[in-house]
């Protein structure tokens, strides 16, 4: 088969499946058994592939049908304009956690030399996200995983940050040497009834418990002590949660300053809040 029969197999394949942007996963996957980059796969067209690498792609293939998600089988995904390396010990970064990256940068960057933890920092998309782009920083990136904390590890070598981002293992506040003046977490916030039993991704990154509030709640109450004064405290949630978050916020730190941003869907997807000087 040529290149271009065998995308539109494969995006037949995948979309028969209900696999969503059957085309761009096709395409993805079909790089990766070949070892091209996408100006390289269009540019042969018409080219045939070999049986070695037409054998590698329908196990690949097999495994996307199998539901194993594109980000393990490449091993990559693009986060903040950013290539990150995945596996399956970390959780796959979302492009809704950059409204956290970007209202994290609008802040610190009014800072001389800001420091900042990211708290469950998984593949260390947001702390490297923050380091590439605020030079100024010092961050601190703290994970329970030690099998995660080697991947942030292989991000922040990989983007050259391994200077400015210090790697901490342990839970969540409890690692960090000095307060901050900014607390970023995207912790785990979905149900524990709505976890898929057959999901890829590490349930220790994705279980909130009960509400999926379990480890923010955890959080908020921890924080305490470990933010400086006019410091900034930004945590993700999901869909119907933020009312809760704004609540507790409300009652730990009755004189801060408590405001939401919306992704792109309407959600109110990060809460964040300022103490007083």
């Amino acid at each position: 088969m040529t290149v271009k029969e065998t995308l539109n197999c494969a995006r037949k394949l995948l979309d028969a499946s209900g696999i969503d942007y059957a085309s761009l996963e096709g395409e993805l996957l079909l790089r990766q058994a070949m070892g091209l980059s996408r100006a390289q796969l269009y540019s042969g067209l018409e080219h045939d592939i070999s049986a070695e690498e037409e054998a590698d792609f329908r196990r690949i293939i097999q495994r996307r049908l199998d539901g194993e998600p594109s980000a393990y089988i490449v091993g990559r995904r693009e986060f903040y304009g950013l290539d990150f390396i995945i596996n399956p010990h970390v959780l796959i970064p979302r492009p809704e956690s950059e409204i956290l990256v970007e209202k994290t940068l609008t802040l610190a960057g009014k800072y001389k030399t800001p420091v900042i933890a990211d708290i469950g920092t998984g593949c260390g998309a947001i702390a490297v996200s923050l380091a590439v782009n605020l030079p100024q920083a010092r961050i601190y990136a703290t994970d329970i995983s030690a099998p995660a904390l080697e991947t942030a590890g292989a991000n922040c070598c990989k983007h050259g940050v391994s200077d400015r981002v210090r790697l901490l293992h342990g839970d969540m506040l409890e690692p960090l040497p000095e307060p901050a003046d900014f607390v970023v977490a995207n912790l785990p916030y979905v149900k524990s009834s709505d976890i898929d039993s057959n999901c890829f991704e590490p349930s220790l990154a994705l279980d909130g418990g009960t509400d999926g509030l379990d480890k923010i709640r955890r959080l908020v109450h921890q924080v305490k002590g470990k933010l400086n004064p006019c410091g900034c405290l930004l945590l993700e949630t999901g869909l119907g949660q933020s009312e809760v978050v704004i609540g507790l916020l409300h009652r730990l730190f009755p004189t801060a300053t408590v405001e939401v941003a919306p992704d792109l869907a309407g959600i109110e997807r990060v809460v964040s809040m300022t103490l007083p000087n």
